[in-house]
C-alpha cells in the first residue's frame, strides 16, 4: 500500500474533530450485526480494543527512544491497523499502516514524529468511542 503523503507531514494536519473520527458507515456496519444492540457488540468490541489498546501501548513506549525496537513498533502498528480500521478510525488505521511499513523498511527518520502523531490519534479515538458509547440508546 503506498504511504498517503499527508500522513508524513504534521499530526495537526491530521488531526480530526474527535466527532468525525470514526467513520459513520463502518459503525452502521457493526450495528447490522446486532440491530436491536441486545448482543452489546459495540461495547464488547469496544472493550476489547480498550483492553489491546492498554496491552500494546506500554509494549510501545518501552521500545522507543534510544533503544528503538522495530519488531514492536511494527508489531503494534500491525496489530491496531486492522483493529482501528474496524472500529471506523480509518485516519488512524492509514498511519498505523504508515508507521508498519516504516518500521518494516528501517526508515527511522520522521518514525518518533509519526508515532507521537499516532498516539494522539489513539487519544481523539478513544475520546469518540467513549461518546458513542454514551449516546447509544
Amino acid at each position: 500500500m503506498p504511504l498517503n503523503p499527508a500522513l508524513l507531514s504534521d499530526c495537526e494536519q491530521a488531526v480530526l474533530p474527535t466527532k468525525t473520527c470514526l467513520d459513520e458507515t463502518a459503525l452502521a456496519r457493526l450495528r447490522e450485526l446486532d440491530p436491536g444492540g441486545g448482543n452489546k457488540l459495540i461495547e464488547r468490541i469496544v472493550a476489547a480494543y480498550s483492553k489491546s489498546l492498554e496491552r500494546l501501548l506500554p509494549d510501545l513506549a518501552g521500545a522507543r527512544g534510544a533503544s528503538l525496537q522495530l519488531s514492536v513498533v511494527r508489531h503494534v502498528s500491525h496489530t491496531l491497523k486492522s483493529s482501528s480500521a474496524s472500529l471506523g478510525a480509518l485516519a488512524l488505521s492509514q498511519r498505523c499502516a504508515a508507521i508498519e511499513g516504516m518500521a518494516r523498511n528501517g526508515q527511522l527518520e520522521g518514525l518518533e514524529t509519526q508515532l507521537d502523531c499516532m498516539l494522539g490519534e489513539i487519544a481523539q479515538v478513544r475520546q469518540a468511542l467513549n461518546a458513542l458509547l454514551l449516546t447509544k440508546p
